[in-house]
């Protein structure tokens, strides 16, 4: 056991020794290797900085290429920018000059259009002189002959001008509903006739206005209010509105009815008809006039199944009722309605407030045509009584102004003297001075009438039966004797049948050549009452040919030497 041991230590230092050997190959193992490590990091180290070294030459290179090529693209640019400042200042400068001769051109083409404009306003100004001055001659010559005066107003198409009511097909529904008058100026109108099977045939009136659906109350009564100053001059007038049922007589006239109310509000003042306006024109005219020189006095008169009825009489109680009046002829051949009812008045209110009293009393009726169909022929009329002292009527300014000085200190004086022409006591007379006044004071009477007519219709397409029919067989009848008397006075018969009707024979003064008559035309523009606008129209041209001699003044009496 002993050399056992001996021999396994001996066995194991050999192997100590051996451990220590390879101990020492280990460390020298590991210094190589980590000095291999070493010079594969530097040799790395080297390799990278090379690399780098390489990228930053090629990119060094790049950036000098391409520095080179944006400094040649740079320069090439500016050469490019310069050419085209260049051109672009040249093509400004061209611009400038071409902006300049525009605008010499401009000023040139201006002064031209400003020479055109001045003389198309004095070929239009001295155009509108010699259509005034033309105006003027017509006129003239209208009132030298006597003739009367024509207007035509064309309603514009209204909902009840379709063929409601009517069994008729809706290809001739929509015929119906055409327009077929037209106003080709403010003088002529045009009106397109055609029948089935055959070609249409334009037809043209020429009137003194003519006013088309577009043009407003204002416009018809600018055409009217000239004759209202004849009024004043001494002259007779009378407006007359004729036309078929629902062609806008009474708007014409009137206005809108609305609700049977006639009522003078400035809010409607642009709707109002002739019959308001024209009795504000008088009173204005008169309100210019010394007070006292004249008064009006109204009367409204309707024609009803040809009898005449007084609007304005009042009963007992003081209550307005339509009574029937007589109408004679005086022994100067005068037409005079005795006991008629004049009230008087002393403005345009007043004179509203009788007119509508006296519409609540006119008879209306419902037809196929037009819901408030008017059955009777109003008449309207203003008498104005004039003052003057002695002769001086259209005298000299002076003359006048002493005349309008002794016309009111006599008007202060006699009020009863000069309306009622009765002799005053002589306890009202306060001098002599005054009473020779009052005695040579004189009075002369003018008319204006204004005159609604009932519209003429046709029995089958108004549907009336009963009594209405009765009516439309006396406006029918009383209208076609209106066409017989001016036919009578055109063709200048020795006979006037001015008896036939109560209308003409009330209207005998103003249409026989005693007033200055304007006709008012009123005609529907549509196919469905071609018929009766023709017929309205055919009237007018007849009534235009009328010759009644120069309508007479109404001049005062002047007083003899002896007085």
């Amino acid at each position: 056991k002993e050399e056992r041991i001996v021999v396994l230590e001996t066995e194991n230092a050999a192997l100590h020794l051996k451990l220590a050997e390879y101990r020492g190959l280990a460390g020298r193992s590991t210094n190589e290797v980590l000095q291999l490590y070493a010079a594969h990091g530097q040799q790395m180290k080297l390799q990278r900085s090379s690399v780098v070294t390489q990228l930053h030459g090629a990119i060094k290179k790049r950036l000098k290429q391409d520095l080179k090529s944006l400094r040649s693209f740079a320069v090439e640019l500016s050469k490019d920018f310069q050419r085209q400042s260049k051109t672009c200042l040249y093509q400004v400068l061209a611009a400038v000059q071409g902006i300049q001769l525009q605008n010499e051109a401009m000023q040139m083409f201006q002064i031209k259009a400003f020479d055109l404009e001045q003389s198309l306003q004095e070929v239009t100004e001295r155009y509108e002189k010699e259509k005034q001055k033309r105006k003027a001659l017509h006129n003239s010559l209208i009132e030298l002959r006597g003739n009367i005066r024509v207007h035509c107003r064309i309603r514009p198409l209204l909902p009840f001008d379709d063929a409601a009511g009517h069994s008729i097909s809706q290809d001739r529904q929509r015929n119906f509903s055409e327009k077929v008058a037209y106003a080709a100026d403010d003088e002529t109108i045009l009106v397109k006739c055609s029948r089935p099977g055959h070609a249409s045939v334009n037809k043209t009136f020429q009137f003194e206005r003519v006013y088309n659906d577009l043009e407003s109350q204002d416009a018809v009564f600018a055409d009217v209010a000239p004759l209202l100053t004849s009024l004043l001059d001494g002259y007779n007038v009378c407006i007359m509105a004729y036309g078929q049922t629902g062609s806008g007589k009474t708007y014409t006239m009137l206005g809108p009815q609305l609700e049977g109310n006639l009522a003078f509000s400035i809010e409607e003042e642009s709707e109002l008809g002739i019959i308001p306006r024209a009795t504000q024109e008088v009173f204005r005219l008169i309100s210019e006039k010394p007070p006292g020189s004249y008064w009006v006095e109204v009367s409204v008169v309707e024609v009803y199944n040809n009898e005449i009825f007084d609007l304005l009489a009042k009963d007992s109680c003081g209550k307005v009722f339509g009574v029937k009046r007589d109408i004679v002829t005086t022994r100067e051949g005068k037409s005079d309605v005795p006991s008629l009812t004049h009230a008087t008045v002393e403005n345009a209110s007043e004179f509203l407030h009788l007119v509508n009293k006296g519409l609540q009393l006119r008879v209306t009726h419902p037809t196929l045509v037009h819901a408030h169909s008017s059955r009777s022929h109003l008449v309207v009329t203003l008498t104005i009584t004039t003052v003057v002292f002695g002769d001086n009527f259209g005298t000299s300014w002076e003359d006048e102004q002493t005349s309008q000085r002794l016309n009111k200190e006599a008007f202060c004086t006699f009020p009863h003297k000069m309306r009622d022409n009765k002799s005053t006591s002589s306890s009202r007379a306060s001098s002599p001075v005054q009473l020779e006044a009052a005695e040579k004071m004189k009075q002369v009477k003018t008319r204006l009438q204004l005159v609604d007519l009932a519209g003429s219709e046709c029995v089958g397409m108004s549907g009336v039966t009963g009594a209405a029919l009765r009516e439309t067989s006396f406006i029918n009848r009383s209208l076609s004797a209106l066409a017989d008397v001016l036919g009578a006075i055109a063709e200048q018969r020795a006979h006037v049948p001015y008896r036939n009707s109560k209308l003409t024979h009330l209207l005998q003064d103003s249409v026989g050549g005693d007033a200055k008559l304007l006709v008012m035309l009123c005609i529907s523009p549509g196919q469905k009452y071609l018929t009766e606008s023709m017929q309205s129209l055919g009237f007018g041209t007849r009534a235009r040919q009328v010759q009644r001699g120069q309508v007479k003044k109404k001049n005062f009496p002047v007083p003899s030497k002896g007085k």
